[in-house]
């Protein structure tokens, strides 16, 4: 396996991925995991990730000096090469020029690292850092350069340590997977042998080994995450699983009947359906932030699950979607990652919960979970479903959530995914949805004036959910969406089309 250290990085994430991807296992931890546990783990290689500090500051997150005793290859990505390069005994400072975005990186040494690459060859990378190795290692390589980095590569090859100034992990990198691979393998010897069918088998002993004799709860919404969830945990433990299906009232058109229908079959009287809609619709009424929403919405969801799960009997586990992002944008559980935003099933979670929880699929990523809903067998029209908020609709109604409001954003949102269905883009596209604006616009509708809602659609395209596209719909769909807008929906009169990108923006708005 290939240990990676978190120093907080965005991207940390995206490094496993990019390892998995090469069939190869993978874990994350913390930088300042122990010592004894990093040597009981036997990691065929180590990969020190970026960060948002600089190595000089006083506070830097610093690993311990004889972790690079181990006689493993360490790779060091951005704020990981630099702490390789103090290490050493070489010097980092503040750059003179921020260097932010694509770069040409010139490769002065075709070394394993750059394995396949042409010595004294360019290769376009993914810059982002406001420091620079002011000097190496006394006796070290360099590997390569770049017009603003003239320290962008290094390496040890004797003691098999190397560094990266860039991020060989992300798209923007368009050969970054050979840079990993080449220390993945190369380097690092590790065989390419992991598979979703190595992590199903992982997970279902897992499982078994948390809950024991025990029971589970499943929090079932008829999406990707949690029905790959349910499958998974149901065929660790069989009929100890009970999913329960809670209808907050602010779900899609029909949702509610459709995922009844689906689940029914496959779990018989293990799946429970709850209609909460009056209990959540009430507990948000007046709140306007959204933070607090996302707060209200995780309360009374726990609340309404240990109500069911108490007519149970005695059940203490409860299993949940949640998924690298929301974990990432959330908390920091792997390093001094920045929040971004909490998520109902990671930020709003009351302190005195009384399941304890089980989240296989923490460290995956969407298109992840597909492939293992593929492994498990699932049809294909669960696990190419568009993501879907666990806060539902209520985060896509800026302002107060009301059924009036809620029923004017269904029919939008009917009417946006029959086109981008009828278009071809459904499974082409990440997300495409409307979003309820709280703001009302003068109109015209026959020959008298109106005042009513505006209607934001918004389509992204990504490939993790961590960075999104806006996607650029053709003039004609997007007049025949704004056009069944305006003309079906009562109580709207405008429709903008969202074009900003994450970053800056969320996919959701809020």
């Amino acid at each position: 396996m290939i240990l990676i250290l978190d120093f907080g990085s965005q991207y940390t994430q995206l490094i496993a991925r990019r390892v998995r991807e090469a069939n190869v296992y993978c874990e994350i931890h913390p930088f300042n995991l122990p010592l004894e546990k990093i040597r009981a783990l036997k990691p065929k290689g180590i990969i020190l990730s970026g960060g948002p500090a600089s190595v000089y500051q006083d506070n830097a997150p610093k690993v311990e000096a004889p972790l690079f005793d181990l006689d493993v290859p360490f790779l060091g990505i951005c704020y990981g090469m630099g702490m390789i390069n103090l290490a050493s005994g070489g010097r980092v400072a503040r750059a003179e020029r921020r260097e932010y975005g694509p770069a040409d990186l010139l490769i002065d040494d075709d070394s394993d690292l750059f394995y396949g690459f042409a010595a004294n060859g360019v290769a376009r990378v993914w810059m982002s850092h406001g420091d620079r190795m002011d000097d190496a290692p006394k006796g070290w390589r360099v590997l390569a350069h770049s017009a603003n980095s003239p320290i962008a590569a290094f390496a040890d090859p004797r003691r098999r340590l190397f560094g990266v100034q860039f991020h060989p992990e992300v798209v923007h990198t368009p050969r970054g997977q050979e840079v990993l691979k080449n220390f993945i393998f190369r380097v690092c010897g590790a065989a390419a042998d992991w598979t979703m069918g190595r992590f199903v088998e992982s997970s279902i002993e897992k499982i078994r080994e948390q809950v024991g004799g025990g029971r589970v709860v499943c929090a079932l919404s008829g999406g990707v995450d949690s029905s790959v969830v349910a499958t998974l945990v149901h065929r660790a433990i069989g009929e100890r699983l009970d999913c329960i299906f809670v209808d907050n009232g602010l779900l899609r058109r029909g949702e509610g009947r459709h995922v009844a229908s689906l689940f029914v079959e496959r779990f018989g009287r293990g799946f429970h359906h709850v209609d909460a809609a009056k209990k959540f619709l009430d507990g948000l009424t007046g709140v306007v932030d959204p933070e607090q929403k996302r707060k209200i919405i995780g309360r009374l969801f726990i609340e309404v699950f240990e109500a069911e799960a108490k007519k149970l009997g005695d059940v203490k586990f409860l299993a949940q979607g949640t998924l690298y992002p929301d974990v990432i944008e959330s908390v920091s559980f792997v390093g001094p990652s920045v929040t971004i935003k909490s998520h109902h099933n990671v930020g709003g979670l009351p302190p005195n919960m009384e399941f304890k929880l089980i989240e296989p699929l923490r460290e995956l990523f969407k298109d992840e979970v597909r492939r293992l809903g593929e492994e498990l067998g699932l049809p294909r029209e669960l696990i190419q479903r568009q993501p879907f908020p666990g806060p539902g609709l209520a985060i896509r109604v800026l302002g107060e959530v009301t059924e009036e409001r809620l029923e004017i954003l269904r029919s939008a949102d009917v009417i946006v995914l029959e086109e981008i269905r009828q278009a071809g883009l459904y499974e082409e596209v990440w997300q495409s949805f409307a979003i309820l604006l709280p703001i009302r616009t003068v109109g015209v509708v026959g020959d008298e004036r109106s005042y009513d809602y505006v209607i934001a659609v918004r389509v992204v395209e990504s490939d993790d959910g961590m960075t999104a596209d806006w996607v650029a719909l053709a003039p004609e769909l997007q007049r025949k969406i704004s056009n069944r807008i305006t003309n079906e929906v009562r109580g709207v009169n405008r429709v903008v089309y969202d074009i900003s990108s994450k970053p800056p923006a969320t996919i959701e708005w809020e």
